[in-house]
């Protein structure tokens, strides 16, 4: 989407809670990530069961050595999504509150805004897209070097809302995923 409005727009139609403003901070990596990350996802792993097909430690904290937001992202894949009814409701006995309900995505995350995790199908491309940009991190001291930098430097910016921020990473994104192969 080109046009702010219709970002705008739709993260609106697909936010809970609407857009929001938050300083964002950037902290030198922390050895207590992935332990964490293990205690969420015994907690995920035990309210939803068999649901669950796999669970995930994606996003920066999932990568050694590299500076992050200290909040630990969790990639959950479902066989189906369309009726999330009983994920909505494991995912609140966890204390866990829905903020993204969008076509084939959800992401829920805790009230200290410190977890989210992230719901997608089993074959959707989001989950191979975040898993090779993970992997690909964590093998590319040069890549995770570039990354790093461009957070700092965009953390050092005043944003209207969080996703102006992600977005303004997006094309280094990508083309740390096209080289994931290497």
């Amino acid at each position: 989407m080109d046009d702010p409005r219709d970002r705008d727009a739709y993260l609106d139609s697909v936010l809970i809670g609407g857009r929001e403003q938050r300083e964002i901070v950037i902290v030198d990596y922390d050895t207590a990530w992935p332990a964490r990350f293990e205690c969420e996802r015994d907690h995920v792993q035990q309210a939803l069961g068999v649901r669950a097909l796999s669970i995930e430690h994606i996003g920066s904290t999932a990568v050694p050595g590299l500076a992050a937001k200290p909040i630990i992202d969790v990639l959950v894949t479902l066989s189906d999504l369309d009726d999330d009814t009983e994920i909505v409701a494991a995912m609140q006995s966890l204390g866990y509150e829905m903020r993204v309900r969008e076509p084939g995505h959800r992401m829920f995350r805790t009230p200290q805004r410190d977890v989210h995790v992230h719901f997608w199908r089993d074959a959707d491309p989001e989950v191979e897209r975040h898993l090779r940009f993970r992997d690909r991190l964590r093998r590319s001291p040069e890549d995770r070097l570039r990354y790093e930098k461009l957070k700092r430097e965009l953390a050092a910016r005043d944003w209207s809302h969080m996703q102006e921020y992600a977005d303004a990473k997006g094309a280094l994104i990508e083309a740390i995923i096209a080289r994931a192969d290497e």
